[in-house]
């Protein structure tokens, strides 16, 4: 009779451990269940809070282009600004304003609101040399850059052109001192910049013939109204692959080749082997001042996103650019080499207006 009496108590102790066991069981689960829900919903309101802090314009952006329509920078800012739209939502107007190697519409952009809406585009080089060519009173400093391609310089000439090379043409310039006309954007332009750095090497004499665009100077070319062209090599392409303009040089430490083009272009270096180039990079540019969650999204656009669009690879590939998108310091740092070398190039050629060490451009 004690025995089973223990019997029982001994089971119904037992009992009690196993049903006290299982409640603290649903309890931890019940506490685990609650912290996933808790760390679900701060993270759903961290998401919540980062996405209605995103810059979404209210109105249409304009993004000036401060050279002609056709050219490299017309190209490849609207070739940008159609996938920017995806993420911001918001129209991106095209608005060319071309005049005084660029400056013109630089200005024009730097003097409106900060509000955000307003960007300009470019080559970081002519950016990087207003100042220093006396055009405009700004620096790096005063911009945020948003880097999309970097592009070489072609030397070309008409398809009927007596010079077959590039050494040729160098003959001809020495043989014909200042008569020989040589098409470019105007003064501030990368096609300016590139026979005044082979200039430079050769101490060649040329007749420069300035046309509002990179295109404009191709088509004069390709018409027989000037007998060399240096321009970027995306404004040749066309002519290239058509047939009407001959590929001498580029402006590269290696050769060129060309989706569709036949003939692979020669670096510059075969027949100058000391010469010193850069890339250069062209972007968007947005001055300083503007909201902040501005910049931080098109940051975030531009690292994120921008950088693995398949459309723009594909632009990039089928126009002789190197797709190379970057920001803030990082662009800085691809894009500065080739403002030191124009900066100073200027300079020492007498077509500046200070010394480029005095606005932080030192001799590279």
């Amino acid at each position: 009779m004690r025995r089973t009496e223990l019997e029982r108590k001994d089971n119904f102790r037992g009992s009690h451990a196993r049903e006290e066991q299982t409640m603290k069981n649903q309890i931890r689960s019940l506490v685990v269940l609650c912290a996933a829900v808790c760390l679900t919903l701060g993270v759903f309101t961290m998401q919540t809070v980062s996405a209605e802090a995103a810059w979404k314009p209210e109105k249409p952006v304009n993004l000036v282009v401060p050279w002609g329509a056709g050219g490299a920078t017309d190209g490849v800012s609207r070739q940008t600004a159609m996938v920017l739209e995806g993420h911001l939502g918001q129209k991106i107007v095209i608005v060319n304003q071309p005049g005084a190697s660029g400056s013109v519409g630089t200005k024009n952009v730097l003097d409106t609101p900060k509000e955000g809406l307003y960007w300009t585009a470019g080559a970081v080089k002519d950016l990087g040399v207003y100042k220093v060519q006396g055009l405009l009173d700004t620096t790096l400093d005063d911009w945020h850059l948003f880097l999309n391609f970097a592009i070489p310089n072609v030397v070309a000439v008409n398809a009927d052109s007596p010079y077959k090379d590039f050494g040729e043409l160098l003959e001809g310039f020495k043989a014909n001192p200042g008569k020989i006309k040589v098409a470019t954007a105007g003064v501030n332009s990368a096609g300016h910049t590139a026979i005044e750095m082979i200039k430079s090497y050769t101490d060649i004499d040329y007749k420069h013939v300035s046309y509002e665009g990179g295109n404009p100077a191709v088509i004069a070319t390709v018409a027989g109204e000037c007998d060399v062209v240096p321009q970027l090599a995306k404004e040749e392409v066309d002519m290239l692959k058509a047939g009407k303009l001959r590929a001498l040089a580029v402006l590269a430490d290696a050769p060129l080749t060309i989706e569709g083009y036949d003939q692979e272009i020669p670096s510059v270096k075969k027949w100058i082997p000391d010469f010193v180039t850069a890339p250069i990079y062209f972007g968007i540019f947005v001055p300083k001042g503007v909201p902040e969650e501005a910049v931080a999204t098109l940051t975030d656009i531009w690292n994120k996103s921008l950088v693995n669009d398949e459309g723009l690879k594909t632009f990039a590939s089928q126009n002789a650019m190197i797709f190379d998108p970057a920001t803030g310091d990082a662009a800085m740092k691809k894009a500065f080499p080739m403002v030191q070398l124009d900066a100073w190039l200027k300079f020492d050629s007498g077509d500046a207006a200070i010394d480029p060490s005095t606005v932080g451009i030192p001799r590279p």
